[in-house]
């Protein structure tokens, strides 16, 4: 007599993987400047450290040519000297790189518990009905990816998106589609930006003119 449920064992019940090779891509090189980057930034680790520099490799692979491929791997892998294995399982790792090409601007809804509560999942439905696309789609034009994120770490601010390497803050559903027009017509200044970092400015500008900040104290 067992205690344990009966389990059916036919080989569709079995998890199959959904990892995704890059693409091949064409033969891979940074560019003069991307190289003296680089070349400057690995010197703040020592010599037998050198994969700590894998992050801002795999940026500036990715700046130069918009997304990672298999040989854009390889050569970040050559450049801090280890093997294209251990690139991929960074890139797997991270949201913030592509294996793909992706739009002009990458929308990253978080839809962690903060944001989730104050409506990202319409959020989400909202940007893709106004794209015509679904979560890890990009729109017909190649200006807009819509992706799904964890915490982005704003969650008094939620819903939160992270549109490339800006930010926009308290974005609600029925702002969504005004929002998408926003972007198109002004691009980058549609954003709200980071509340914090415009405090921070608000106070040192402040401090240079010796008058009290915004909403600070006498």
């Amino acid at each position: 007599m067992s205690f344990h449920p009966e389990m059916e064992y036919a080989p569709a019940k079995f998890h199959r993987s959904e990892r995704k090779l890059a693409e091949p891509g064409e033969p891979f090189t940074y560019t003069p400047g991307n190289q003296a980057r680089f070349d400057q930034v690995v010197t703040r680790y020592p010599a037998d450290q050198r994969k700590s520099a894998i992050l801002h490799a795999l940026y500036l692979a990715q700046n130069q040519q918009g997304y990672l491929t298999a040989a854009a791997m390889r050569h970040v892998a050559e450049q801090i000297r280890c093997t294209p294995a251990d690139v991929e399982d960074v890139v797997s790792f991270y949201t913030m790189f592509y294996t793909r090409p992706v739009g002009t601007y990458v929308l990253n809804v978080c839809r962690t518990l903060s944001c989730a509560l104050l409506g990202a999942e319409r959020v989400t439905e909202e940007l893709g009905a106004k794209l015509g696309i679904k979560p890890g789609e990009t729109d017909s034009t190649g200006t807009f990816t819509l992706v799904e994120v964890e915490c982005l770490g704003a969650c008094d601010r939620a819903p939160v998106v992270m549109v490339n390497d800006d930010w926009h803050e308290g974005l609600s559903p029925e702002q969504c589609a005004t929002f998408i027009d926003d972007i198109r017509a002004r691009g980058g200044a549609a954003f709200t930006g980071c509340h914090l970092k415009k405090e921070a400015g608000s106070g040192q500008q402040a401090a240079d003119s010796g008058q009290p900040a915004e909403g600070s104290k006498k």
